[in-house]
C-alpha cells in the first residue's frame, strides 16, 4: 500500500476544509504525487534546514485527520517554505539531486529528474506562499 499526496497552497483557516477534501488540487492551487510520503517530505525539511532526519520529522505535527486511514493533512514548515522560495534553478537542482540520493528516494528507485521536477513545484508553490502570507499543506491519503 502507498500513498497519494497533494500538495496546496492556502489560508491556515482552510485546514479543515482541506482534509475534507477528496482532490485538494480540484479547489487549491497546488499538485499531487503518487508515493510521497511525511517522511519524504520531513527529509527534504531536514535538508533544508539543516536538522537531522528525526527533529525534521517533528516540525510536521498532524492538523488534522479524517480517520486512522486518512486522509492526514500537515503543514510545510514555514522556515523551508521560505528557503524554498528563496532558491534559483542551480539551487533546486542541487537540492532535488540530494534528496534523490536520500535512501527512501533509492529504494523505491525514483529517477533524480522526478524528484528535482517535485522539488521545483514545490518551490514554485512555496514562493506563492510567501508572496501571498499563505501555508503550504500536505494532504496525504492510503492509496491501494
Amino acid at each position: 500500500m502507498g500513498v497519494m499526496s497533494s500538495v496546496v497552497v492556502a489560508d491556515l483557516d482552510e485546514a479543515a476544509d482541506i482534509v475534507g477534501s477528496e482532490r485538494p488540487v480540484d479547489d487549491w492551487k497546488g499538485f499531487e504525487a503518487r508515493g510521497l510520503d511525511q517522511a519524504k517530505f520531513a527529509m527534504l525539511h531536514a535538508l533544508l534546514s539543516g536538522q537531522y532526519f528525526d527533529e525534521a520529522q517533528r516540525d510536521f505535527g498532524l492538523l488534522h485527520a479524517e480517520s486512522e486511514e486518512g486522509p492526514w493533512l500537515l503543514r510545510f514548515p514555514a522556515a523551508s517554505v521560505r528557503r524554498l522560495a528563496e532558491l534559483d534553478e542551480a539551487g533546486l537542482e542541487a537540492v532535488g539531486a540530494e534528496l534523490a540520493a536520500t535512501e527512501d528516494f533509492e529504494e523505491e528507485e525514483w529517477a533524480v529528474e522526478d524528484v528535482q521536477k517535485i522539488v521545483t513545484q514545490l518551490a514554485d508553490l512555496a514562493g506563492m506562499a510567501v508572496a501571498q502570507d499563505k501555508a503550504v499543506f500536505l494532504w496525504i491519503v492510503a492509496d491501494e
